[in-house]
């Protein structure tokens, strides 16, 4: 886990951001190639295409590439092989980043893949890759150690039974810290809400402080902010 907050979910380190390597897993070979082809133009280096969940952990075991992007439902079973198989990804190669896509809101299937570390990890609705500039952002996010959370899944959480977590919160904190979970850098969460970068910075020290999640050398306070969202 990073040691500072600056190198936090969201931070702005995406500048400069290296060329990454890229295994694709989808059954829908329409799906994998145009997800293929979208990181080859932003200038992404394709390193693996999988078509089903043994695959998929065959490439990550042969070509350790930088990130892996897989579908929830694949074969052989159909159900959440891919699912598994990224979470498998996080326990055995923990320098791989996962961003899993799915058809639906699952929430849980959510949560089992971030277990209890955050970082390098995304879970985003196929609707997401329509939007070629914000999926290939999440991306790079995911690959470079933050988050990329469909903002659907993290409002279910956030309305659903674990809020009881957040009731320290103000409103305006716990649209800051949905919008940390979705990925987003103080930056971006600023120019969204219509808030200075002084503003945006305060609420996340109160956020922090209401977490009570100290400033310690070993500890990513984002991270943690996080994992407490979604109910760790």
């Amino acid at each position: 886990m990073a040691t500072a907050d600056a190198k936090s979910l969201g931070s702005e380190a995406e500048e400069g951001l290296r060329s990454l390597r890229v295994v694709v897993a989808d059954d829908d070979a329409l799906l994998r190639e145009g997800i293929a082809s979208l990181l080859t133009a932003a200038g992404h280096t394709i390193v693996g295409r999988s078509p089903d969940a043994e695959d998929l952990l065959l490439k990550v075991r042969s070509y350790s590439p930088d990130i892996a992007i897989v579908d929830v439902r694949m074969p052989p079973g159909q159900a959440d092989d891919g699912l598994l198989a990224a979470a498998e990804i996080r326990r055995t190669h923990p320098s791989v980043a996962v961003l899993v896509l799915s058809q639906h809101l699952e929430p849980t299937y959510m949560l089992e893949l971030v277990g209890d570390n955050s970082s390098g990890v995304g879970y985003l609705l196929k609707d997401r890759v329509r939007d070629v500039a914000e999926f290939v952002d999440a991306v790079e996010r995911v690959a470079a150690g933050g988050t990329a959370f469909d903002p659907e899944v993290v409002r279910s959480l956030v309305s659903g039974h674990r809020r009881s977590i957040l009731d320290e919160l103000n409103d305006r904190e716990r649209t800051v810290l949905t919008l940390i979970a979705e990925g987003r850098s103080n930056r971006a969460i600023g120019k969204q809400l219509y808030l200075s970068s002084r503003a945006v910075e305060r609420h996340v020290q109160a956020i922090f402080q209401k977490l009570d999640l100290r400033d310690t050398e070993d500890d990513n306070r984002r991270v943690l902010a996080v994992l407490a969202l979604l109910g760790h």
